[in-house]
């Protein structure tokens, strides 16, 4: 498999954890002198943005897995989340590489389905499918005994993100 297959495909382990709650798979991709940022998109003007941090930087895959576990809402009954991830841009510099992608996440609502069955005249999929959030994943990676893993790992929420206690 190809560095940039490889570099996409912890990418997708990634938001495929995040999808979960799974803070330990999400850990496991991750040097230990990782860090990690979230930022909002911010707009001082009508023509312009800036991107300001929300909080601090999560260091290591410690706090990774805390962060996972701890500061993202749990699904709600019948629901879950969908990371759609596009535009993938990776440039590897032997052992170095950065990843550069857009994302959307999608929120799933299942209906319930009654006790007597669906009316007639129900068909396909039942529930709600909705956008949360866009942005970029700005992502350093190191190839590190023969595994590449997250350095660096920038969100750039498009939106403001709430980080409970901040």
């Amino acid at each position: 498999m190809s560095d940039e297959r490889e570099i996409a495909e912890v990418l997708a382990r990634y938001v495929r954890a995040t999808d979960r709650r799974d803070g330990a798979a999400q850990a496991a991709l991750f040097a230990e002198d990782s860090t990690t940022q979230i930022y909002s998109k911010t707009y001082p003007d009508s023509r312009e943005f800036n991107w300001e941090p929300n909080g601090e930087p999560l260091k290591g895959p410690a706090a990774v897995k805390y962060a996972v576990e701890n500061f993202m809402a749990p699904h709600p009954p019948r629901g879950t989340s969908h990371h759609v991830t596009a535009d993938h841009i990776i440039d590897v510099n032997g052992d170095t590489a950065h990843l550069s992608a857009q994302y959307v996440v999608f929120e799933t609502r299942a209906d319930e389905r009654p006790a007597g069955g669906w009316p007639e005249g129900a068909h396909g999929v039942q529930g709600t499918v909705q956008v949360a959030e866009s942005g970029y994943y700005e992502t350093d990676l190191r190839k590190i005994d023969g595994e590449w893993k997250i350095t660096h790992h920038r969100v750039l929420n498009d939106l403001p993100f709430a980080i409970p206690g901040a």
